[in-house]
């Protein structure tokens, strides 16, 4: 039963951010204007706590697959997300064999490579076509306003995110 903790937190996040989306009103956060968009990434949250306290193979397998799974469920084009959620974990893994760890770190870390999503995200989607949003545009109404609303996550999950993983990863080890 332990081993199913880690897949479902994971099918969680995957879900509450459909969720967030569908049912979350869109003016509701006046803060960052009418026309804002805002994304949540609780998953890639969760993938980069993951790599960071449970390991960067497990870290990168479970982006792998919920990429696989981002990109089947939502996107138009298999492989934007199969690509960039292992290659985000891959690069705040290496991140953090510099920094120390603590929660300030990781979270500072962990919203880096949200941004890092986004960016390649946008110049991917901006490359094949399938945005014409300008880059100026694209920082004011999705990048700034998806990266606060992420922040405001991260300081509300990042303590709970830290210990579940710590304990259920520790735990798969020791089996």
């Amino acid at each position: 039963m332990r081993k199913l903790i880690l897949p479902l937190l994971f099918v969680f996040l995957f879900m509450l951010e459909s969720i967030f989306v569908q049912y979350i009103p869109p003016g509701l956060f006046g803060l960052f204007g009418r026309n804002s968009i805002v994304v949540p990434h609780f998953l890639i949250v969760g993938i980069l706590f993951l790599t960071i306290y449970g390991g960067r193979k497990k870290g990168i397998l479970y982006a792998f697959i919920f990429g696989l799974l981002f990109d089947i469920v939502y996107t138009e084009i298999l492989g934007i997300y199969l690509f960039l959620y292992p290659l985000v974990a891959y690069i705040v893994s290496k991140i953090m064999h510099v920094l120390q760890l603590n929660l300030f770190s990781t979270s500072l870390i962990s919203l880096v490579g949200i941004a890092l999503l986004e960016l390649g995200v946008y110049e991917l989607n901006f490359i094949i076509h399938i945005t014409n949003l300008d880059f100026s545009s694209f920082l004011h109404l999705r990048f700034y306003p998806t990266l606060l609303f992420n922040a405001a996550f991260l300081l509300l999950a990042c303590y709970p995110l830290q210990r579940i993983i710590e304990k259920y990863s520790g735990a798969l080890r020791d089996e």
